[in-house]
This record gives structure tokens, C-alpha cells and sequence, in this order.
């Protein structure tokens, strides 16, 4: 959804939105995700009040703050993936759906955006995927996903090769599966326009 708000922004005509837009963009695509996950975790609560700070810390914050640092990182980079979708339908086909009446909003809603889905679908395949291998970093802030996990059976077992065997695994069938079902999605729905 966060994808999709920057994508639409970035289509509109208003400069400063635009800009900001891109601002925020260009920092999620080019600072390291686990420096944002460090950021979020570390500094963010240093600048809220203290009693939503205390609150945050008696709640499982590192989940929390590692979720919006990967949310707001991969919906960048999705976003630029979707603007690229929008940019491959033809003009003409958003005049058309102005000249019947269809407001800008209306226009995106109804037609260029379940196009640019459509094409754009390998790519935001491809940063799920990403998204998924980079859970893997929350690790850095206690956040119990499956590389913790692992490590800490790991450290009671001492079966070392064993254990990362399986969390190979684990992510070659959950990437094997994801791939699987973007490429049914990719034929079940190809592009309606292409080039």
C-alpha cells in the first residue's frame, strides 16, 4: 500500500510532492536496510516524548521497528518498480479515460494502475523476495525470526552444519514457492498492453 501511495504521488503534476516523494525514496534505496532497521530502533525513540517512549519499550518495540524499517525500505523500492509500470502504459490510454469523464484519481484507479500491476509483477515478485531474505537482519535487534531462531539452536545443539542446512532450506522452499506463484500469476494474468 505504502508502494502504491509513493508510485501515485510521484504521478501526479504537484512538484513538491513529488519531490518529496523522491526524497524519501532515494534515501530507502540507498542507506543499507540494517542501517534503517539501527536507525529505527536506536534514534527514533530518542525523539518521541518519554511516555510514548516508555510504552513503546514495554511492547516487543524491536519487532516493531524492524517491520517499519523493512515495510518502509521495500515499499520504496516497490514503488519505483510500480512507477515504471505506470510509465509503460501509453499515454493515449489515460487521455482516453479523462476524455470519458474519469477524474485523474478514477483514471489511475481504474485504468493504468491494474495495468501496471500486470507488468509490473516480476519485479515486485522480486522484492518480496528481498524483503524476505532481508527478515534475516532484524537479528541485529533481538528480533526472533528464523536466522535467530537457527542460530539458537545452533548454540544448544552445536550440530552447526545440520541445523543451517535446514534454515537453507527453509528459505529455498519459501523463495522456490514465492517464485513459483508470481510466475502462475504472470501467465494467469500477462499484460493487457505491450509494447
Amino acid at each position: 500500500m505504502f508502494a502504491l501511495l509513493l508510485a501515485c504521488v510521484r504521478a501526479l503534476a504537484f512538484a513538491p510532492a513529488r519531490l518529496l516523494v523522491a526524497t524519501i525514496i532515494e534515501y530507502h534505496r540507498n542507506v543499507p536496510v540494517l542501517v534503517q532497521i539501527l536507525i529505527w530502533y536506536f534514534a527514533i525513540p530518542q525523539v518521541l516524548p518519554d511516555d510514548l517512549r516508555i510504552w513503546i519499550n514495554r511492547q516487543n518495540s524491536e519487532f516493531l521497528f524492524s517491520m517499519i524499517a523493512l515495510a518502509l525500505n521495500t515499499g520504496a523500492f516497490m514503488s519505483e518498480d510500480l512507477r515504471s509500470g505506470i510509465r509503460s502504459i501509453p499515454v493515449a490510454q489515460f487521455e482516453a479515460a479523462r476524455s470519458i469523464g474519469l477524474s485523474f484519481i478514477k483514471a489511475l484507479q481504474y485504468v493504468i494502475l491494474p495495468q501496471a500491476v500486470r507488468v509490473a509483477i516480476p519485479a515486485l515478485i522480486n522484492q518480496t523476495l528481498f524483503l524476505f531474505k532481508n527478515t534475516s537482519l532484524a537479528m541485529a535487534v533481538a528480533v526472533g525470526e528464523l536466522t535467530y531462531r537457527i542460530h539458537e539452536i545452533e548454540n544448544a545443539t552445536y550440530r552447526t552444519f545440520e541445523i543451517f542446512m535446514l534454515g537453507t532450506l527453509a528459505y529455498l522452499v519459501f523463495s522456490f514457492s514465492l517464485m513459483a506463484l508470481g510466475a502462475w500469476f504472470s501467465r494467469r494474468y500477462p499484460p493487457a498492453y505491450r509494447a
